[in-house]
């Protein structure tokens, strides 16, 4: 089951993001504060929480912020209401992507996702005239450190995993999404906290795209990226043998 991974090109930037830590702390916390309203401010019981902890660990956000967040929606603090949104289209090369948020302000982040489609030569489109072209999926990573190929693939099968896929810098565990919590407290009672564990999109199919279009696509998504209203954005791209983004 292992092999090239459908998400190693998702987080290929994920060393620009580095130097944009203020906007993920923010990000972070904004999912936290709609998870905690949601559900509650006990992890154990709360997965959308406990998924966003995890988040929060893997950027090493700071205690005091999380605890900050966590606070701050407990306390029925009157802010922002924040609705789940998510937007479809195709972005250069016919590129399918998928971009979700959260927004206390929907005429505020649909205009905003429109034009940066259209700025980059996209077009958005209708709820689901994309997501068709993906797998609703669980998906839970871990660290090379975490184990051996042989042993994850062991613990993660036993889990109810449906595919692992090793890369050169760890390993990603496929499940059914209505099993990712399963999954995960199985998988984190044999190997410790993930440094993942959520509901995404895989791709069913890649397009490849040469590099001046892997360019274009690359300054959509960052742009998509850096509207602090988009939490994720997912796409279908194939990158070119070698390339290597300036």
């Amino acid at each position: 089951m292992s092999g090239h991974s459908q998400f190693k090109n998702i987080m290929y930037r994920k060393g620009a993001q580095d130097a944009k830590r203020a906007k993920i702390f923010s990000k972070i916390s904004r999912e936290i504060t709609v998870a905690v309203k949601e559900g509650g401010a006990d992890p154990e019981s709360n997965t959308r929480l406990r998924s966003a902890l995890l988040s929060a660990r893997s950027e090493n956000m700071p205690k005091d912020n999380i605890e900050r967040a966590i606070k701050k929606a407990s306390g029925g603090d009157a802010g922002a209401d924040y609705q789940s949104v998510r937007y479809e289209g195709y972005g250069p090369g016919g590129v399918a992507i998928i971009v979700e948020g959260l927004t206390d302000n929907k005429n505020r982040t649909a205009p905003a996702v429109r034009s940066a489609f259209s700025k980059f030569g996209g077009s958005l489109g209708e709820t689901n005239s994309v997501s068709f072209q993906f797998d609703h999926i669980g998906y839970v990573s871990y660290p090379k450190t975490a184990g051996s190929e042989d042993e994850i693939f062991e613990i993660a099968i036993e889990a109810g995993a449906d595919d692992i896929i090793t890369t050169d810098e760890g390993f990603e565990i496929i499940c059914a999404m209505e099993q990712l919590t399963a999954v995960r407290d199985s998988l984190t009672q044999k190997l410790g906290d993930p440094l993942e564990a959520k509901v995404t999109w895989k791709p069913k199919n890649t397009i490849a795209v040469d590099e001046s279009t892997a360019k274009t696509l690359f300054r959509l998504i960052e742009i998509l990226e850096d509207d602090d209203d988009v939490q994720t954005v997912i796409a279908n791209y194939e990158l070119p043998e070698g390339f290597e983004l300036d």
